[in-house]
């Protein structure tokens, strides 16, 4: 086994294959059993990693090397063959064929006549690494900033299909409609590890189903608030959902966590409970009942009921009355907390909205009405501020990546010697930075295995991506280093254009 460093608290456990990853899984688990390892926040098995998360890595590699060599674990198998109907529309059909030297119906016949089987699950809920194929395909040198939903795709000797909108780098073959999680579903995921897979091949889709229609319950008199203006893309974001990542469900929460916390510290609430992040373009709320709100984050102009108010500080909103966030006039992200928190239904035990699996509270819209929780004290002294959003450039201090050795010193002088521009491309899911390109030392593609947040991902183009909030929970481009998170509310606050440069952590090798 060997275990690469991977930013300031996480680890990647380098094994054969996965029957040792399942096998060091185990090991871990006994660890946290016996009390002599704290639980990670998260342990994600990959092809031949195995991700530890949220861990001290000092106190963690002295236990492993003490760890008896584990036994190779068995894997699953399920015994019904799950069958999933294809219309085979992919727009990288044509460029399987050609790399497999064939036709495109002999590329179909080929998927529809392998049982592929669960190896294991990640990228985003309800995602299930498949294998069974004996050929590879090479994963696309840009990724596209969205896959569809349903999009079944291939990449090395894996199969996939993508649950819902995405980022992605696999080649299309074509789409389903069939769901591929549900959280009231028991597992929430329709391939589970283990599960048999077969695909068919059908000539359309059938209808989909009738769209949810909202419906906004009268507020007035309610600790409550109603959407009035929903602005371009606002989001209910708490401290996200610890522990799922091995079903591909990634943690989620505000970009810019110092802010929401500072948000919530001024109106009374825990740190990290459900505050709004708006983008840009803010909002506007009216209040049920009386309550007590605060914005920070992005500065933007402020009223409440037509009236200019503080930005940053605790500011009482009367039953009836409008708070209006307007238009960001610098940085990107604002925050607003109420006193109690928003508590919309929690889903997975987290009333985040995560963009890249859908999962939590829709993005609001005009009319939504969002509960408030009761007032549980006073407001605690607040004994810290939020800077104002960087200007350019943004500076983000690296710490080490665990595939830092398939770029070598040559690719880290580019990363660290250039300075890039923020794409508008970027969005909850990553940062895409446009700039000269990291090149890899080798055209090997890398198996899929665990991603932090703040990895530095580079795609056989070279460009890198800053993985964020919502990023994926596996991933098959490299890593060459891992942002810290203290930079990545600048980051997060920084507009398309903005220029972005790297540095070394001081810190990075303790």
């Amino acid at each position: 086994m060997r275990v690469r460093r991977t930013g300031r608290t996480a680890l990647l456990l380098e094994v054969d294959g996965l029957d040792e990853v399942r096998a060091w899984a185990q090991v871990v688990a006994g660890l946290v059993a016996d009390g002599a390892l704290p639980a990670p926040d998260d342990v994600v098995p990959g092809a031949r990693t195995l991700l530890l998360d949220g861990v001290d890595p000092a106190a963690v590699v002295p236990l492993l090397d003490g760890a008896r060599q584990p036994s190779p674990a068995q894997r699953p198998t399920l015994e019904d063959v799950v069958e999933v109907p294809v219309v085979y529309d992919g727009a990288d059909l044509a460029d399987v064929a050609r790399w497999w030297g064939v036709s495109e119906r002999e590329v179909v016949a080929r998927h529809t006549g392998t049982e592929f089987s669960v190896a294991f699950c990640g990228f985003a809920p309800g995602f299930a690494y498949l294998v069974g194929s004996d050929v590879e395909v090479p994963r696309r040198p840009t990724p596209r900033p969205v896959v569809p939903a349903g999009s079944v795709g291939l990449a090395g000797r894996y199969c996939g299909i993508y649950p819902t909108s995405s980022p992605g780098g696999w080649q299309l073959l074509g789409t389903t409609r069939v769901p591929l999680f549900d959280v009231d579903a028991d597992p929430p995921a329709l391939l589970p590890p283990g599960a048999r897979v077969r695909f068919v091949e059908v000539a359309e889709h059938p209808a989909r189903p009738a769209p949810v229609t909202r419906v906004a319950r009268n507020a007035a008199r309610r600790r409550a608030v109603t959407v009035v203006r929903a602005g371009g893309l606002t989001t209910v974001q708490d401290g996200g959902r610890v522990g799922l990542a091995h079903l591909g469900v990634p943690r989620g929460g505000p970009l810019d966590r110092t802010a929401a916390r500072l948000a919530n510290r001024l109106v009374g609430n825990p740190e990290d409970a459900a505050v709004l992040e708006t983008t840009f373009s803010g909002l506007t709320l009216r209040a049920g009942a009386s309550l007590t709100v605060a914005v920070t984050g992005a500065a933007a102009p402020v009223l409440v009921a037509g009236r200019p108010a503080s930005f940053g500080v605790a500011l009482a909103l009367g039953a009836g009355q409008l708070l209006d966030v307007g238009p960001a006039a610098a940085g990107v992200r604002s925050y607003l907390a109420v006193g109690g928190a928003l508590a919309p239904p929690p889903v997975l035990g987290s009333r985040s909205r995560d963009v890249l699996s859908g999962l939590g509270p829709a993005p609001l819209a005009d009319g939504d009405v969002i509960e408030v929780g009761p007032v549980t004290g006073p407001p605690p002294a607040v004994d810290f501020t939020v800077p104002p959003p960087t200007t350019s450039p943004v500076v983000l201090r690296l710490g080490p990546g665990p595939r830092a050795d398939r770029f070598g010193d040559e690719g880290l002088a580019v990363l660290l010697g250039s300075t890039y521009e923020l794409s508008p491309l970027s969005n909850r899911v990553g940062a895409r930075l446009v700039g000269p390109p990291v090149r890899w030392l080798s055209d090997d593609e890398l198996e899929s295995e665990g991603m932090v947040l703040g990895a530095v991902q580079v795609p056989p183009d070279g460009q890198p991506v800053v993985l964020l909030a919502d990023h994926p929970t596996t991933g098959g481009y490299p890593v060459i280093a891992v942002v810290d998170a203290r930079d990545l509310g600048a980051l997060a606050q920084a507009r398309p254009g903005s220029a972005v440069r790297f540095v070394l952590d001081a810190g990075r090798d303790r």
